[in-house]
């Protein structure tokens, strides 16, 4: 455990900043789950809006950097040929 002041600060801001990436890599798993789930469903216009609420959650976490720019751009490809094969 850390003694000097800033260390803990920075130890809490760590942990914080650990949880909210976590938060949104789960989200974009959790809407891959649905993705997949309506698309073997056969529903088209869910699969559709599931995969519009994913490719946001994609780059939202890009955008705040829970997920590496590269890592967003396969996960949104692999989303687009779940739709495909859905359609």
């Amino acid at each position: 455990m850390a003694n000097i002041a800033s260390q803990k600060k920075r130890n809490a801001r760590s942990e914080r900043e650990w949880l909210e990436n976590r938060r949104m890599t789960s989200t974009v798993k959790t809407h891959f789950r649905r993705l997949e789930s309506a698309a073997e469903a056969g529903d088209r216009d869910a699969a559709a809006e599931q995969h519009r609420l994913l490719v946001s959650r994609i780059d939202k976490a890009v955008q705040r950097g829970a997920l590496h720019s590269n890592n967003g751009a396969r996960k949104k490809g692999r989303a687009a040929r779940i739709l495909a094969r859905a359609s």
